[in-house]
């Protein structure tokens, strides 16, 4: 039998372990940590539970990997919030993200129809269209057609797609999502992942796990034991000598992770690109107990699964330019989640999990605290009198909990336009690190980040395709 090691255990870790054991290989996972996950585990605060990090998985309930691997079997339940996402601005007015187009598209005013022509096309073909967005971009697609019509405008600067719109409720709502890049927007490229994510999400929901997000990863880890699999913890790999022989070597760790470990024995080339790979502005978590709903202003608001706070496209996009230039905003762009109203599980009693992140500058050594309780408090007067429990975790503590989020860089890597198309180094093979039978499979390869583990699958299947041709 041909033996397969997994370096890390995030989902794309586990996803490729997966892929691999159904082949028929003896499968490894090593994990650094004491708990194995990555950035998709969940703990408690005060009676209720909160995500570490991924928490809301528009691109992982779709997922072809996890979709084919029943893990529904293994404990995994998706929930679905009334409204997937909610952006409030300052008159009072909100923008309201449904998993219907046709609902999002009424609520939209002028702009339901721009809406409509935007994403209702895109979201009928997603599944199709899946098959060429969740793997690397530079491959002949399987749906040229559908594709094109998709791509043409993802490669488009977020600020100029924006324009599109009339209303500034349709704007900041497609400019909260487009955000999610940790990118300027008036770069290039930036509307791919907010397009992305947005047709994802009305196609299959802006779903959360039940339980938390670690339901996801035990599901996994339970998934790859039935067929065999072995996960150790408390192993951390610093060097290439404390790899085991495999046939088949997955690093789930960030580049320069990789180009550590195995040192001398990366090509020139791949060694330089892993050095020199770039990462973005860092997140600055808050974990919130909070007594009873959030107060928001406009209690449509008080339905969403996610809110973005950061006001109107002009503000989102300031923004984010000062992190970029490394320069911590006074009013930072902020996500909320409200995982609870999709899982009621997660409350104790009348005390609620409310999650919250901020954008800030890569390595922002400050406090954003009470820059968060601010945009809160913004939007929903009297927030702050509500908490009842916090846990913090800066830039710093996010890249000691999972070292591959660099700087506090969740992204794992900047989405510029080379690292986008290219993954972490400029070649038509994304996964293969240069050494026969060694591959990587983190959120830094294509199609990026997410707990949807289509990563890991893709440089497995990678693997496997080279092995049959020794």
């Amino acid at each position: 039998m041909s033996t397969a090691v997994v370096v890390g255990s995030g989902p794309n870790g586990l996803a490729a372990a997966i892929v691999l054991a159904r082949a028929g290989h003896e499968v490894t996972v090593l994990e650094a940590a004491d708990e194995i996950g990555g950035g998709v585990r969940s703990a408690t605060l005060d009676g209720v539970v909160v995500d570490h990090c991924a928490a809301i998985h528009p691109m992982a309930v779709g997922s072809a990997l996890l979709a084919g691997l029943d893990l529904e079997r293994h404990g995994l339940r998706w929930r679905w919030p009334e409204i997937d996402c909610a952006h409030p601005l300052d008159d009072g007015a909100a923008g309201l993200l449904y998993r219907s187009v046709e609902q999002t598209a009424a609520g939209l005013g002028p702009d339901g129809s721009r809406w409509r022509a935007v994403f209702a096309g895109p979201a009928a073909r997603f599944d199709s269209l899946a098959d060429d967005i969740m793997g690397p971009l530079l491959q002949i697609p399987e749906h040229p057609l559908a594709l094109a019509r998709f791509g043409a405008p993802t490669v488009l600067p977020a600020a100029v797609l924006a324009r599109f719109f009339r209303t500034r409720q349709a704007r900041a709502l497609f400019g909260g999502v487009a955000a999610h890049t940790f990118r300027p927007l008036h770069y290039p490229m930036t509307s791919a992942i907010g397009l992305g994510i947005l047709t994802a999400g009305h196609r299959h929901g802006w779903a959360v796990a039940e339980g938390g997000s670690q339901a996801i990863t035990d599901a996994l880890a339970s998934a790859l034991t039935e067929l065999g699999g072995k996960i150790h913890t408390g192993v951390r790999v610093t060097m290439a000598a404390q790899v085991p022989p495999a046939d088949i070597t997955m690093f789930d760790l960030a580049p320069t992770a990789v180009a550590g470990i195995l040192g001398d024995r990366l090509p020139r080339r791949t060694a330089r690109a892993y050095r020199r790979f770039r990462y973005g502005p860092g997140a600055f978590k808050v974990d919130f107990a909070v007594r009873g709903p959030v107060p928001w202003t406009n209690p449509e608001v008080g339905r969403a699964g996610t809110v973005h706070l950061g006001g109107d496209f002009d503000e989102i996009a300031a923004t984010e330019r000062e992190i970029h230039a490394g320069r911590m905003p006074r009013r930072p762009f902020v996500l909320v989640g409200q995982q609870y109203l999709a899982d009621p599980t997660r409350s104790a009693g009348e005390v609620n999990p409310i999650y919250a992140y901020a954008h800030v500058p890569h390595g922002y050594t400050g406090d954003a605290t009470e820059a968060i309780v601010a945009q809160f408090e913004r939007f929903a007067p009297g927030f702050a009198d509500r908490i009842v429990g916090t846990a913090v975790r800066s830039t710093t503590e996010l890249s000691v909990y999972n070292p591959n989020y660099v700087g506090g860089d969740i992204c794992t890597g900047a989405k510029d336009i080379r690292q986008l198309a290219f993954g972490p180094r400029p070649t038509l093979a994304p996964y293969d690190v240069g050494i026969p039978g060694m591959y990587i499979c983190s959120a830094a390869t294509p199609p990026g980040p997410g707990a949807h583990g289509m990563c890991g699958a893709n440089a497995a299947n990678r693997a496997l395709a080279r092995l049959r041709h020794r």
